[in-house]
């Protein structure tokens, strides 16, 4: 949502147009807006007149025992987690559709969609994230006939700055989440990019309607 990206971009974009293996391009853009979504959504198709992948990861979370959260609240995170989600595929798709792209939509969903978190109060962000994974499956159906692909990425456990607030908020969480992992430490974010490669690409040309898992074990328990 910041309306200029970090400077960790223009590091990556000066990197891939020196290495000429393709171009980055920023668009600043809120989910909960249809009307700048779809706006930011025809700009990615006019690049280059077809959008052959997405990967739909907009997400906020709040911890608050569940008896406090108030409508606004839950009204709040399902915005983004949700419907915002929901209307960004469907502006994709309909790309794909209208150019006879047969593409794959990566939906960020989670292993809270599957498990209760031990530690973690945020009953509203779990459920969103079980909708999360049952809408890939409803669209995988829909959409299969049409040569687009849909699948759920569920990840376990990131350090990620929403993660660090938690630990913040809620000291004893990380003990608590570490102990859960079977590798007995939490994820980085760059060990999910191969799982995402893999889901776009035609290595996965078979795969849809899935979640794919990847949380340390955490739900093997």
């Amino acid at each position: 949502m910041l309306p200029e990206p970090d400077s960790e971009f223009y590091v990556s974009q000066e990197i891939a147009n020196n290495d000429h293996i393709g171009s980055l391009h920023y668009h600043h853009v809120d989910v909960r807006d249809l009307k700048h979504l779809e706006e930011a959504v025809d700009r990615v198709a006019g690049l280059s007149g077809r959008i052959d992948g997405l990967v739909a990861a907009a997400g906020i979370q709040q911890l608050k025992d569940a008896v406090d959260f108030t409508l606004e609240d839950v009204t709040r995170m399902l915005d983004v987690n949700y419907t915002g989600l929901f209307m960004t595929v469907q502006a994709v798709a309909r790309h794909m559709i209208k150019s006879g792209t047969r593409g794959s939509i990566v939906l960020i969903a989670s292993m809270s969609g599957f498990v209760a978190n031990k530690g973690l109060h945020s009953a509203t962000y779990n459920s969103s994230k079980a909708a999360v994974v049952q809408l890939g499956r409803n669209l995988a159906m829909e959409w299969g006939p049409k040569g687009i692909r849909v699948n759920s990425l569920c990840p376990g456990h990131i350090i990620t700055p929403m993660v660090e607030k938690n630990f913040e908020e809620v000291p004893e969480l990380k003990e608590i989440w570490i102990k859960e992992s079977m590798l007995g430490r939490l994820a980085r974010p760059e060990e999910f990019t191969g799982a995402v490669v893999f889901m776009l690409s035609e290595a996965s040309s078979y795969m849809t309607g899935s979640s794919l898992i990847i949380d340390g074990g955490h739900t093997a328990w």
